[in-house]
């Protein structure tokens, strides 16, 4: 009897150190039930944020979900207030709710005027649409604040939504101060599991980040946990989908086609524009050129150890190119660095390697 006391108290024992090892590591620890799941289908679908040509593709697909599958639930790389809030907007008869939301994306990915105009439409063209916000809680000081403060005027404080707020405003702080990209990715498949299972049978489409949609990823900045849809398909299993629409933005022309001398010899140079950094450290934008048959010529030069994965390219890579870069600055000041693709992986990711010209 003294040995199974013994044995049962160090299984209990072991069960709290690997609980708290979950905690720390800020890994989810599944307990629930299989009737608790949701038995509903996600579509889930990886952008490129503010493209465009993504953004049309996004509400073609909203378009049919919506009227072919009735689908009504839509999922969206926000925090949960921020979600609120454009429901109350779709209810309303003016533009007040998404034009204040615009002003707190200053800054941000968000804040481009193709993604405001995506969510109009969804609005003219979608009126039963229900967003669902399952981010940590980017923008707590305003949108968050803004919607606590509607739940409070209307004595809303004991509300799962003044609760749901509320954690998304911890969630966004604690981000914030620690900069733990581990905890945003579990944080963000948490809330999906959260919002999803609540609809019980329902079918909903999600728009993220191509790097939060892949299956077979792991968390894109430190390549630790994985990624929301993987933690997702384990637990969904079949009833998921996910497809990268962010080809569609790479599949383009060159804008022009400059010259471009580098150790006194000319280049043609095809030019695929200018990507906006606003918010990004110190930086304005960057602009991008295709030195075209360059590669012979620079396939040897020394590399500093910087990369830059593919998927930053405003058009598609292919190996032996060379890539001009020119970062400006909010000061006027241009920085230009220049890259090759020798077929280098880093993190699981195709990238160019910045080299040096003498």
């Amino acid at each position: 009897m003294k040995n199974i006391k013994i044995s049962a108290f160090v299984v209990a024992l072991i069960m709290l150190l690997v609980l708290a090892a979950c905690t720390v590591r800020n890994v989810s620890v599944d307990t629930d039930t299989p009737s608790d799941r949701s038995s509903g289908k996600i579509y889930l679908y990886g952008e490129n944020h503010g493209v465009e040509e993504i953004l049309e593709k996004e509400l073609e697909l909203w378009d049919e979900y919506y009227h072919k599958e009735n689908m009504r639930h839509l999922f969206i790389e926000y925090p949960y207030y921020t979600a609120e809030l454009l429901n109350l907007w779709m209810q309303s008869d003016n533009d007040d709710i998404i034009e204040e939301l615009y002003k707190d994306w200053e800054g941000s990915p968000a804040h481009n005027p193709y993604i405001k105009e995506f969510y109009k439409k969804i609005k003219s063209k979608y009126p039963e649409t229900i967003f669902h916000g399952t981010d940590v809680g980017h923008q707590y000081d305003t949108a968050g604040q803004r919607y606590l403060k509607y739940l409070e005027e209307n004595n809303m404080e004991n509300s799962e939504q003044y609760i749901l707020t509320q954690e998304a405003i911890e969630q966004g702080k604690y981000y914030y101060k620690h900069s733990d990209d581990v905890y945003r990715e579990n944080k963000m498949a948490e809330n999906f599991i959260r919002e999803f299972d609540k609809l019980k049978n329902k079918n909903i489409m999600g728009i993220y980040g191509g790097a939060h949609t892949d299956f077979d990823a792991m968390d894109y900045m430190t390549n630790s946990v994985p990624s929301m849809a993987r933690q997702l398909k384990e637990r969904y299993g079949d009833n998921i989908y996910s497809e990268d629409l962010a080809w569609l933005a790479k599949d383009i022309e060159p804008l022009r086609v400059d010259t471009i001398t580098v150790n006194q010899k000319n280049y043609e140079a095809s030019y695929f524009g200018k990507q906006d950094l606003t918010g990004f450290k110190d930086f304005a934008f960057r602009e991008f050129w295709r030195l075209e048959n360059a590669y012979e010529d620079f396939k040897d030069n020394k590399k500093t150890g910087d990369v830059l994965p593919y998927d930053d390219y405003p058009m598609f890579i292919e190996e032996g190119q060379v890539f001009v870069i020119d970062y400006t600055k909010t000061d006027g000041s241009v920085n230009r660095l220049y890259y090759r693709s020798d077929g280098y992986v880093w993190n699981g990711l195709q990238s160019t390697e910045e080299f040096v010209v003498e």
